[in-house]
């Protein structure tokens, strides 16, 4: 389903005048790196030698990027229920889990992951720029899987858990996304019994007319706010996925999860995940599980 980025009309506020608050402290739950081709899957150590000022937005992008960042709006609101009719979502306590529509929410999920994937490195100097750094390569990246640009999904969606809509007051994009999840739907390539497997013999799919056999969804980047945890967040974003995948015709739904990452582990054996053993050993390289359920 093709959704129409709905604009609504705020002042934007130039990248470089914006910080995220300091309440927002993140929780991991499945930040894996996928195990498929290396062009967007695998995150290189980051080198950055700057000063913590703002100057990071324009240092760290290309001419042309920077000037998508700055049309940006971090003062832009929430979209209302009216403008999100005819989007798959799920309604749980105070929240709605549905697909990522503007910009401004693709950012937030970025920064989002960027927040969880430095959070153990916090006493770091200079930490906020490389969370910088981190989220803005991870906003153009998943604008391009999202949009099609990346050809090893299918498919590729990024879903955001946002807090329902007050009729009171607005809230923006930035005070409203508090969970993120992206479902791809991919195709096994030859040689592949399960995602990403090492022994692959080839880097071309299985087959030339793709088939629904030779294809399955992924969930990757379950990323939480911590202040809003327990609240079922991350199982009813997986709950929305599994459903998705289903309407899409898939019949398995693929995760992977660190080898120590037990609460990980335990959400998604509650949303009806098993571990494959046979493709799972903790012992392997990447100190990974492969997680399965069937749709």
């Amino acid at each position: 389903m093709e959704v129409k980025e709905l604009k609504v009309a705020q002042q934007p506020l130039m990248m470089t005048n914006w910080a995220p608050p300091k309440r927002q402290s993140h929780v991991v739950l499945g930040m894996s790196r996928e195990a498929f081709p290396v062009s967007h899957s695998k995150w290189k150590t980051l080198d950055i030698h700057c000063d913590s000022s703002q100057s990071i937005w324009q240092s760290a992008v290309s001419r042309s990027d920077s000037s998508k960042l700055s049309e940006l709006s971090f003062n832009r609101l929430q979209l209302s229920d009216q403008e999100c009719i005819g989007l798959q979502k799920r309604n749980f306590g105070m929240f709605v889990a549905r697909e990522a529509v503007l910009d401004e929410e693709y950012w937030t999920a970025a920064w989002l992951r960027a927040e969880a994937h430095w959070e153990s490195l916090s006493y770091m100097r200079h930490v906020d720029s490389y969370k910088r750094k981190y989220a803005e390569q991870e906003f153009y990246a998943l604008k391009r899987r999202c949009t099609g640009q990346d050809g090893n999904s299918l498919k590729c969606s990024c879903f955001v858990a946002v807090k329902k809509e007050d009729k009171n007051k607005r809230r923006t994009v930035l005070n409203s996304v508090v969970g993120t999840l992206d479902l791809s739907m991919r195709q096994f390539l030859q040689g592949e019994t399960y995602p990403g497997e090492v022994k692959r013999l080839s880097t071309v799919f299985a087959c030339q007319d793709p088939c629904d056999a030779h294809k399955y969804a992924y969930v990757a980047n379950v990323c939480v706010s911590k202040f809003a945890q327990r609240q079922g967040i991350a199982s009813n974003m997986l709950y929305l996925a599994t459903d998705v995948a289903t309407l899409s015709g898939m019949k398995q739904l693929f995760v992977h999860v660190n080898a120590d990452n037990k609460p990980a582990q335990e959400l998604y054996k509650k949303t009806g995940f098993k571990i494959v053993e046979a493709a799972s050993s903790p012992l392997s390289k990447d100190q990974r599980l492969l997680m399965n359920m069937e749709l």
